[in-house]
């Protein structure tokens, strides 16, 4: 008598990744979109109000400066092309106009730029945000004092 077992794990439902990221980009929770994703202008919430998925073990630090920094260069470097070609604005004007524009831009952009991010975070099921809470590094080893400095 043979006896079959099936070992193939079940795969994860998968999550949709645009609804995330719109959901992100709103400042609401991916899983729920009632939510609200962030409790400070960058500090995102512990657990979502509404569904209670966990949002603390969330990554998104230095990516969404980069897209905001991106996004905005394009922008302002733009910009300063098309009146430099089409209009004869003096330096003055120039130097008023567009490093408050970036500056604007920036602060605009960067609290949903950084909710897209978790959102994508989320539907990746990245740092965290699987079921299991296993974000694919090894646990930290508990510090040791040095031998140096144990004594006998």
């Amino acid at each position: 008598m043979s006896v079959q077992i099936n070992h193939a794990v079940a795969r994860p439902v998968e999550r949709d990744w645009r609804s995330a990221i719109g959901r992100g980009l709103m400042g609401r929770c991916p899983h729920c979109g009632e939510g609200k994703l962030f409790r400070a202008f960058l500090k995102p919430v512990d657990t979502c109000e509404a569904c209670g998925e966990a949002m603390h073990h969330q990554r998104a630090d230095d990516l969404p400066p980069y897209i905001v920094i991106t996004i905005v260069g394009h922008i302002v470097v733009g910009g300063l092309l098309m009146a430099e070609k089409y209009a004869n604005w003096p330096m003055w004007l120039h130097m008023a106009i567009w490093p408050t524009l970036a500056v604007l831009l920036c602060l605009v952009l960067m609290q949903p730029v950084k909710g897209g991010v978790v959102g994508l975070q989320w539907a990746m099921r990245m740092h965290g945000f699987d079921n299991n809470g296993f974000d694919g590094k090894p646990p930290r080893p508990e510090r040791q004092p040095a031998a140096s400095l144990l004594r006998p």
